[in-house]
Formats: structure tokens, C-alpha cells, sequence
């Protein structure tokens, strides 16, 4: 590893804020929330992501300190390995945002005039912003090594997982049958696997 790794954490936050900011300025004239969750299922979710976000962003934590624990050595191959698997993820929820357009919502809502959206990333995966964000969430932990980053991950990944399917059972009722359809031909996270098949569909 570089005698800096100050840079190389430097180099990960600001790949997440160059994302972050592109989010918030394409949020911009989304279109009107015609239905959206209870307040109790969205922090259902909310707090879990916060949460697994300091876990993965807080390099020490002194109220646990065991967190720091690292789970392999530092190397700069395995940092740029890691780095690559971050920006690839990050490029995949940018693809993903970019046609989803203006029916996305960082909430789980429907939009009035709500369109079911199958181009681009779409047609391998029906969430792949999430297939995105875990995926750049993966390669942050790769970076970071720790405990603390495993675990922050496991947090967010069962966050999106609960509103994943807050958000299926919206899409159902908004296109009944198009949506069992699209379940049916498309895997949820997974590119190139055979979709799940859940007990209600």
C-alpha cells in the first residue's frame, strides 16, 4: 500500500459524494407522489441504511472499538480491486437512475402517472439501483477490511431487501399482472439467475 492511504479513503468518499450529488440534482422535477408509505415503514428501513452507512463511512469508533477488527491485510491490490467494484456499482445505479427518470423516489411511493420501466438495466434486474448500491457497498468493504464494514453491509442489505419488497407489493397493485409478468421473466438483484418465485406470486 501507498505510504498515503489518507488519499485512497479520500478517493472512496468522494466517488459516494460525486454519486450523491448527481441523486439529489436528478431528483429535480420528479413527478408527483400520488401514494406514498407510513412514516413507521419507511424508518423501518431509513435507520438501518443510516446506520450501516456510519459503520461503512466512521473510520474509528471508540464505543467499539472491536468493529476496527480487520478481517484480511491491507494491499493496494486488494484496495484497487476493491475501487473498481465500487465505481462499477455506482455506474450501474447511475444507468439505472438515468431511466427510471422521473418516476424515481427515494421513498416508497407511486408516482402519478407511474410507468413500469424495462430498458436498459432493467431488462437484467428489476432493482438495479439496489444491485448498484450493494454492489458499490461491497466494494467499499473490500477497501476498508473491517468488521465494522462487513457488518455495515449486512445492515444495508437488509434494509434494501425490506423495502424491496414494500416496493414489489406497490408495483403489483399498480399493474396487476403486467408486474407478475415482468417477476416472472426478470430476477429481483441478480443479473443472469433464475427469478424467485415468493409464496404470493
Amino acid at each position: 500500500m501507498p505510504r498515503d492511504p489518507q488519499f485512497y479513503r479520500h478517493l472512496i468518499l468522494w466517488a459516494w459524494c460525486a454519486w450523491a450529488l448527481y441523486w439529489l440534482v436528478s431528483s429535480i422535477g420528479n413527478k408527483a407522489t400520488q401514494r406514498r408509505e407510513p412514516l413507521g415503514s419507511r424508518l423501518a428501513y431509513v435507520l438501518p441504511l443510516v446506520l450501516g452507512g456510519v459503520l461503512l463511512g466512521v473510520r474509528e469508533l471508540p464505543w467499539a472499538a472491536l468493529l476496527g477488527t480487520r478481517l484480511w491485510p491491507r494491499s493496494f491490490l486488494v484496495y484497487c480491486i476493491g475501487l473498481l467494484i465500487l465505481l462499477a456499482g455506482l455506474a450501474f445505479a447511475v444507468w439505472a437512475r438515468m431511466h427510471l427518470g422521473r418516476n424515481w423516489s427515494g421513498a416508497v411511493t407511486v408516482k402519478e402517472g407511474h410507468e413500469l420501466i424495462r430498458t436498459g438495466p432493467y431488462r437484467f434486474v428489476r432493482h438495479p439501483i439496489y444491485t448498484g448500491i450493494l454492489t458499490a457497498v461491497i466494494g467499499t468493504a473490500v477497501c476498508s477490511g473491517t468488521l465494522r464494514a462487513v457488518l455495515g453491509f449486512a445492515l444495508i442489505a437488509s434494509a434494501l431487501a425490506y423495502k424491496l419488497r414494500k416496493e414489489e407489493a406497490f408495483m403489483r397493485e399498480v399493474f396487476p399482472g403486467q408486474y407478475d409478468t415482468y417477476r416472472a421473466e426478470v430476477p429481483a438483484l441478480i443479473p443472469f439467475t433464475k427469478p424467485r418465485r415468493s409464496a404470493g406470486g
